[in-house]
């Protein structure tokens, strides 16, 4: 990859104005003569059907701005932290083959580390995943997770007890490769002329949003959205149920909770997520952080004076 194509990423927290900065900025290059493209790092935007509860940005919201990893695959299709990966570098390469600074946007700080990062990921056995999911289902969790303890406890450490999922790739991981870390290694950039800038919000103002966007969710129709994504296979998507508000909601309509329990966890759960990617992406010295609330223009300055040279 030639140093000259650049790469600007946006993160920040939910609800923090980042997808509108990211259009901006992009239609702002594109006037002055350089084309620019957004490639999503949100691991659930991918997913067809799940516009409501992931804040989807609409075609009118995308302002002509051709939008990459939106709607490709169904809700009952996987998408591991790997193969998120491989998605998206190849979005940024197209974008760079045809003389394009991508502008990534949103996301987790795993799976934007995934994208930016010189990360390498085990790779999975059908087979062996499969086997491991019918011994969850036959021995129960407390038995896998105390295999993992046996055969790699720094790794069992880090996960929380009841996360069968990560348990499962952990042994998946441990049979396929003989070890597992749960430490990722220090970053460094996988490609040159790449440019983080984040958005920050103080708790307060940031929870408050995260209550009104869900609020907001609500009064748009997710629970219908999530019943009509139910009845082609929403629950039996390993990733796409997992969604903060689609988790909740499914648990409302199989009887679990009431809706009122379903939107109060939805907005607890993602605060707890919002905070938690926030200090992971603290830790990053190489980000450049911007007030969130700053007027608009000088906001799209800012990031602008920021942008990788050709």
């Amino acid at each position: 990859m030639s140093p000259e194509h650049g790469l600007l990423s946006l993160i920040g927290p939910t609800a923090s104005g980042k997808t509108r900065l990211a259009v901006d900025v992009a239609l702002a290059l594109r006037a002055g003569g350089r084309p620019a493209e957004v490639v999503n790092t949100d691991s659930m935007l991918v997913y067809r059907g799940m516009d409501i509860g992931t804040a989807k940005p609409t075609e009118a919201e995308r302002r002509g701005v051709p939008h990459h990893l939106i709607d490709v695959l169904d809700v009952t299709q996987t998408a591991s932290v790997a193969d998120f990966q491989t998605m998206a570098r190849a979005a940024v390469d197209d974008c760079h083959r045809r003389g394009v600074l991508p502008v990534l946007v949103g996301g987790s700080a795993l799976y934007v580390r995934a994208v930016l990062d010189d990360l390498d990921f085990p790779g999975t056995d059908p087979a062996v995943r499969e086997r491991l999911e019918d011994e969850l289902a036959t021995e129960g969790l407390d038995v896998l997770r105390e295999r993992l303890v046996r055969l790699a406890p720094e790794a069992a450490a880090r996960i929380e007890p009841g996360n069968a999922r990560r348990i499962v790739r952990a042994l998946e991981v441990v049979e396929l490769t003989g070890g597992f870390t749960a430490e990722l290694p220090e970053p460094r950039y996988a490609r040159p002329g790449t440019v983080q800038v984040g958005l920050q919000l103080d708790r307060a103002e940031m929870d408050a949003r995260i209550e009104r966007r869900v609020d907001q969710m609500w009064a748009d129709g997710l629970v219908a959205e999530v019943r009509a994504l139910e009845a082609v296979g929403l629950r039996e998507g390993r990733t796409a149920s997992r969604a903060l508000g689609y988790r909740q909601v499914l648990e409302h309509l199989a009887g679990e909770c009431t809706e009122e329990d379903a939107r109060q966890r939805t907005v607890a759960g993602t605060r707890r997520f919002a905070r938690k990617q926030l200090g992971w992406f603290r830790r990053d010295p190489r980000i450049t952080w911007l007030d969130a609330l700053a007027p608009p223009q000088q906001l799209l300055d800012a990031v602008l004076a920021l942008v990788p040279e050709r």
